[in-house]
């Protein structure tokens, strides 16, 4: 299916720290004059503080609203009915069993016509879309931020099972060394982990990463390879199985590729002759944009979430 000649989608992505609002051209795969509005989101405030935030960066869009809406956030969220339902994930606790559908359709422009996805999905579907994996019909997307984000695409279709296919398509769930993946491969994981290395109070990831660029820093580069090599061991299993032609990898910790990338490949292929030695391993092209245009994407192509309700972790 094809979206509709014309098709504009006011879009909001929101992160544990942020929101960002544009509306996108369908038909032109970009967003409507090449701009987007970013504001503070506090992933710890109340409900009314996150609804505010959210609101007032929506306000920014120029123009008329648009006829739809479509919101891409993290879960666990049940994504058909707008509802929250996060518990001990570090964020938004204040919006477990709040329903975010009632509060935007009352406060948005056009908002009775809101459609929400997991953020991840619309991130992968952006890239295959209009980014790094334009032309691949099998894709597996991850994202790298507070946790670990996943999607598993193929011919445009997100899948929630099958041969190299995590429970419901999510890579989060898996374990490593006998412990959630996210207790070594996330914001929070690294920072402990430096902590450990060093004894000294740690700083945020992107300060880590600094100092191991430019101060040669070993413990720091450490955190770095052991993280991102234990992910692609990971992940090693689940791409044999699926056999996708491209790994595409997204959010903030992904800025630092050049200490990212190396161990999550090696990871990835092993030392020897792999299955996995044809997949394309990137970052994404558009990694600011993409969950925005695929976002717009799923809310004109599929019209409703795909089936999926995150569950309470």
């Amino acid at each position: 299916m094809s979206p509709g000649s014309g098709t504009v989608v006011s879009v909001l992505e929101v992160g544990g720290t942020h929101v960002t609002a544009a509306t996108v051209d369908v038909e032109g795969r970009s967003l409507r004059s090449g701009r987007s509005f970013r504001a503070p989101v506090d992933g710890d405030g109340s409900a009314e503080d996150i609804v505010s935030a959210l609101v007032r960066c929506a306000d920014r869009l120029a123009g008329p609203g648009a006829g739809r809406w479509a919101v891409a956030l993290p879960g666990p969220f049940d994504y058909e009915h707008g509802i929250g339902r996060y518990a001990g994930v570090g964020k938004f606790d204040a919006l477990r069993g709040f329903d975010l559908r009632a509060a935007l359709t009352a406060a948005l422009p056009g908002g009775s016509a809101i459609s929400f996805w997991n953020d991840a999905d619309a991130f992968v579907l952006g890239e295959w879309w209009a980014g790094a994996a334009r032309g691949h019909r099998s894709v597996v997307g991850i994202t790298l931020g507070t946790g670990v984000g996943s999607c598993f695409l193929r011919d445009g279709r997100i899948l929630r099972d099958g041969p190299g296919v995590p429970p419901d398509g999510r890579v989060h769930v898996l374990r490593y060394a006998g412990e959630p993946l996210e207790e070594t491969v996330s914001r929070r994981a690294l920072r402990a982990a430096y902590a450990r290395a060093t004894g000294a109070s740690p700083p945020d990831v992107r300060e880590i990463a600094r100092r191991a660029r430019q101060e040669g820093d070993r413990a720091a580069a450490d955190v770095f390879a052991e993280a991102f090599g234990a992910l692609g061991r990971v992940l090693r299993p689940l791409l044999a199985a699926f056999e996708p032609t491209v790994l595409v990898v997204g959010g903030a910790i992904a800025g630092a590729w050049d200490l990212v990338g190396d161990p999550l490949r090696a990871g990835i292929t092993g030392t020897g002759p792999d299955r996995n030695a044809h997949i394309v391993i990137t970052p994404a092209r558009q990694p600011a944009v993409s969950p925005l245009l695929g976002a717009a994407y799923l809310a004109t192509v599929c019209g409703r979430p795909l089936g999926r309700t995150e569950p309470s972790l």
